[in-house]
């Protein structure tokens, strides 16, 4: 049996993120060693992204990168994840560095891969090979936050998303099996359900059940608290917001990916619902839940997306309030249907638009950061940062690696555990404070 030193480079979003820990659980399995040191390495697995050309370009540089490691104890390259998943055509001839290939769903043959490609001294493409049975993972996050991936590919039809494209239907996990998962992490402050949309998890079974699944992790004792991302507007329910309100181990913090607030790009973008819909949303969300801290992302420089429109953008933040956003220039991906849309937009616009709605979301989050000045607030902490020289964590409306911090000074604190910090000052973006003993 193969006995090798396995290292990992994984790109991309959380939910990828839980497919590499899949990978790391495979090896753990067959008794190999994991590290976090490249240059001892001998099996480097890179778990790349393909949602974008930016995220492609930035995959392949990771396999160059990776492969100067050849001079070293470096002897395999494993592609593996979305990229070769849905370019393997153009992949595999031309991209020699990597010596095996596998897709999203291929856990299964990664030993079995690389023994034949160290067997026959061969390239490897086993993408679509795999059997689909997910391992147990190897927890790559702190401790006290964990991920829990509830579900795979998309029932929407975003007019400049491939995901549907390269991780296929709407594919629920079993609740058991799900359930079962969240208990075998150990002691977890904060599990962060993820998919492509949590929101609808079980419609491809017959019956949405999202709110069954949140009860049934609720009764776990190993989880303190839940925080739930990628939740699409029209599936925020009266049921889900009653059980975000009642139910004290999820977090009042709804991500709430909306893209863009005016109803004809949203049209164009095929996705469901317009500004009116959204506005009320957000009212009745504030209403019954008045703590909830909302996030959300925005694409700006779609096609034929007017000035106009841009400024009503701009002042549907205004009127908005988000704790927090992220906005993005669109990417023109072929094999898209907005791909061959009229009205493309210049880089520089987009640029420029992308500028512009962060100068405005800024001024909104200095203003929400500033009223914690003087308050104070339960902490989780993160670590420490050695740059600032401080210990840094998240309030409850801080998700982790997306939003801003909590940096504060403290005679001791420790990773996982939560403190009360009195807030000094702000900016637009984090917070500093100083633990009250």
């Amino acid at each position: 049996m193969l006995k090798k030193i396995f290292g990992m480079i994984s790109l991309g979003c959380d939910k990828n993120r839980v497919d590499g820990e899949r990978l790391l659980g495979e090896i753990e399995r067959h008794g190999c060693t994991i590290t976090s040191d490249l240059s001892k390495a001998q099996v480097l697995i890179v778990n790349t992204c393909a949602f974008l050309n930016s995220a492609r370009e930035e995959s392949l540089a990771a396999v160059f990168e990776g492969n100067r490691y050849r001079s070293g104890n470096l002897e395999k390259i494993v592609v593996t994840g979305c990229l070769p998943e849905k370019f393997i055509g153009e992949l595999y001839p031309a991209l020699s560095e990597a010596d095996v290939f596998l897709g999203v769903k291929d856990f299964s043959e990664l030993f079995p891969a690389l023994e034949r490609s160290y067997r026959e001294g061969e390239r490897i493409n086993a993408v679509g090979t795999g059997s689909g049975v997910r391992p147990e993972r190897f927890v790559s996050t702190m401790p006290h936050l964990k991920y829990l991936k509830i579900a795979d590919g998309c029932f929407n039809h975003c007019t400049y998303c491939l995901i549907p494209k390269i991780r296929g239907k709407y594919v629920s996990y079993p609740m058991e099996e799900l359930v079962a998962e969240a208990a075998s992490l150990g002691e977890t402050d904060e599990l962060v359900l993820v998919a492509q949309d949590t929101t609808r998890y079980g419609e491809d079974r017959g019956a949405n059940q999202f709110v069954t699944l949140l009860q049934n992790l609720s009764k776990l004792d190993n989880i303190c608290h839940i925080r739930l991302l990628y939740c699409y507007p029209e599936v925020v329910t009266d049921a889900l917001i009653g059980e975000i309100r009642a139910n004290p181990k999820i977090i009042k913090y709804l991500d709430i990916p909306l893209q863009h607030s005016e109803d004809r790009i949203l049209k164009l973008m095929g996705r469901r619902g317009g500004r009116a819909e959204y506005l009320a949303l957000l009212k009745k969300l504030r209403e019954k839940i008045p703590e909830i801290a909302l996030r959300t992302t925005f694409i700006t420089g779609f096609p034929s997306e007017t000035e106009e429109e841009h400024m009503a953008l701009k002042a549907f933040l205004k009127e908005a309030q988000f704790e927090n956003c992220g906005f993005f220039a669109y990417s023109r991906e072929e094999d898209t249907p907005a791909y061959r849309l009229k009205g493309q937009i210049p880089a520089q616009t987009k640029k420029r638009r992308v500028r512009e709605l962060y100068e405005v979301q800024a001024e909104i989050s200095a203003n929400k950061l500033r009223s914690y000045v003087g308050q104070t607030l339960s902490v989780i902490c993160d670590g420490i940062d050695y740059e600032k020289g401080c210990f840094v964590g998240r309030a409850y409306f801080q998700a982790y690696e997306i939003d801003g911090s909590v940096y504060f000074t403290a005679a001791k604190a420790t990773e996982g555990e939560r403190y009360s910090i009195k807030i000094t000052s702000a900016d637009s973006y984090d917070l500093y404070g100083k633990c009250e003993a």
